[in-house]
């Protein structure tokens, strides 16, 4: 048997600037490309035509061919990948694995096994930094603690990102791919999904929207949002890239791109808040849970017409306005009394740019108990928002087109009513 490394693509679906491809390429042995539909994942998926497994699909497909043209291929598995790489030791002779690091729990214990069964061998695993600028544990406050407050650590995260000049990898040395006349890719239906109708936006964005950002990004009516979340998600573009053409273009976009960073970091450090609150006196608060009502702000049926949209808007494109999805995980947590834990769960299951860390730490921001939260006494006044943000209610009218009909729901309880009901409620659970 041929001796040979393999790379393990998983967050990072591109050729360019990806750092454990381009060091694995270093090295002597051939490289062999992998990918592993991972079955642990897609089994939690509920909908078979999950638009992000054939926007995976589609990408694995595009990086096959790139390999190809290279007289390489991609070996595409489907399974858990501890019983893959025991098939693999079989088939292969392995020298090391290179991958790109992922932060989640699921990840981290999942490279964990793989790490013991290839050390077991005698087999290196090398991990890179990629899908971040600064992985959890580079910014740190003065104690050499995590930082729990945005503002500190956005501070120290430019800094250092000034001083260290990051720059992509521009060169990549192909040669020591290992030549192969191809192999099979498994279809869609072999994966067990199926095709979505819902769009994926571009690679690419127009450089004007990242320049006039700070303008646009509140506006859900305006094309002012880069929308390349599942881009970032998947790594078919690189951080690097984007937060430099951010440094240049608008400070505003490269301040998101630090919040997700610092969300990332968050949960690093405290994989409990995937289902606990950061602030544990939080867990207390008494949940109305009330499914009649869920099932509404689900459907975009609360008769608040700024929720609705945002809600409708989810459940056709996979994408919801930043600004909305504040607005909707507000009303749900503190109009309703939901927990935001269901919330989290139903955008997780809908949003094309769905990110643990961001998505968990949106909710929590939300429902005042994460790390830098709004206070839990803030609650978003729909009508004012609306006022604020859509005013001409283009973004509504797109979405609700019976609003001020028959058809369009009574609201489903009184905002004056509804914020003094969740100011007690939190008040009462924190002070007992």
């Amino acid at each position: 048997m041929k001796k040979i490394s393999l790379f393990w693509f998983r967050r990072d679906l591109r050729l360019e600037d990806n750092t454990g491809l381009y060091y694995a390429l270093q090295q002597e042995e051939n490289v062999l490309p992998l990918f592993i539909f991972d079955q642990t994942i897609l089994e939690k998926l509920e909908e078979k035509n999950d638009a992000r497994v054939g926007f995976i699909h589609d990408q694995i497909s595009k990086l096959k061919s790139q390999f190809e043209e290279k007289g390489s291929s991609l070996l595409v598995k489907v399974g858990k990948p501890l019983d893959i790489y025991r098939t693999l030791l079989e088939e292969y002779d392995i020298q090391a694995v290179y991958t790109n690091r992922d932060y989640e729990p699921y990840a981290k214990e999942r490279d964990q096994s793989i790490e013991k069964l290839l050390r077991d061998q005698q087999i290196d695993f090398y991990s890179f930094k990629d899908q971040m600028i600064f992985e959890p544990g580079e910014i740190l406050n003065g104690s050499g603690e995590f930082y729990k407050v945005f503002t500190p650590y956005s501070k120290v995260w430019l800094s250092e990102f000034k001083k260290q000049q990051i720059e992509p990898l521009s060169y990549f040395h192909w040669k020591n791919l290992y030549q192969t006349k191809g192999f099979g890719l498994p279809s869609l239906a072999e994966v067990g999904f199926e095709k979505s109708s819902i769009e994926i936006p571009p690679m690419w964005t127009d450089k004007d929207i990242i320049a006039h950002y700070d303008q646009n990004r509140n506006f859900p009516a305006k094309n002012g949002t880069s929308r390349l979340g599942i881009h970032l998600r998947f790594g078919t573009i690189s951080i690097r890239q984007l937060a430099l053409t951010a440094a240049k273009l608008n400070d505003t976009y490269l301040n998101e791109l630090i919040w997700r960073e610092f969300y990332m970091t968050i949960l690093a450090f405290n994989p409990q808040v995937v289902d606990k609150a950061f602030k544990p006196a939080y867990d207390q608060i008494p949940w109305r849970n009330n499914e009649k009502e869920f099932e509404a702000w689900c459907q975009g049926k609360t008769g608040y017409p700024i929720v609705d949209a945002g809600m409708r808007e989810l459940n056709a494109t996979g994408y919801m306005h930043n600004r909305v999805r504040m607005i909707v995980a507000s009303f749900l947590t503190k109009h309703l009394l939901i927990d935001w834990r269901w919330g989290e769960a139903y955008f997780a299951k809908k949003l094309l740019d769905f990110e643990l860390a961001s998505n968990n730490g949106g909710w929590q921001w939300a429902a005042g108990t994460g790390t830098d939260a709004q206070p839990y006494f803030r609650v978003f006044n729909p009508e004012s928002q609306t006022e604020k943000f859509d005013k001409e209610l283009k973004y509504i009218k797109k979405w609700i087109p019976e609003l001020n009909s028959q058809d369009y729901p009574k609201p489903i309880v009184d905002h004056k009513f509804a914020r003094q009901r969740a100011i007690d409620t939190y008040k009462e659970a924190l002070n007992s």
